[in-house]
Parts: structure tokens; sequence; C-alpha cells
């Protein structure tokens, strides 16, 4: 059960990520989900863990990895559609 759980708070802050940034993750909701789950390591790798947590997630840094990581993203999505 804490691998779903885990699997769903990651698609809900890759969700969010987009939302702030106002761009779509590619891949839809796999996307969603894989941007949140590498924003939740991006996040604790930098800023460490604090805020709430669920299913072992801290909230805080988990979305501002995400939004790191989606921007990041964007930006090769961006550059690889102009060379195409």
């Amino acid at each position: 059960m804490g691998f779903i759980l885990y699997l769903i708070v990651g698609g809900l802050i890759g969700w969010l990520a987009g939302i702030i940034l106002g761009k779509n993750v590619p891949g839809g909701i796999i996307g969603n989900i894989i941007a949140g789950i590498i924003g939740a390591w991006i996040g604790g790798s930098v800023f460490g863990s604090f805020g709430p947590s669920i299913a072992g997630i801290a909230i805080i840094p988990a979305l501002i990895g995400a939004i790191i990581f989606v921007f990041i993203v964007s930006l090769i999505m961006k550059a690889a559609r102009r060379t195409a």
C-alpha cells in the first residue's frame, strides 16, 4: 500500500509543478508521476527534508524539485522541437 501511495503523491506533485509553471509534462499521468518522484529526489538532495511529509516524501522540497525538473524538461523539449 505504501508504494501505491508513493506513486499517487509523486503524481500529484508532478501535476502541481506543471500547473504552477503552466507547462504540460510530457507523458501524461506517467510523466507526472516520474516528474514528482524525480522532483522529490532533487528537492531532497538539494534542500533536505523539511515541512509536511506524506508517504516518505517531504512535500515542499519535492514540489520545488519537481518545478525545477519540469522547467528543465520543458527547455529540452522546446530545443528539440526547434531542431526537428
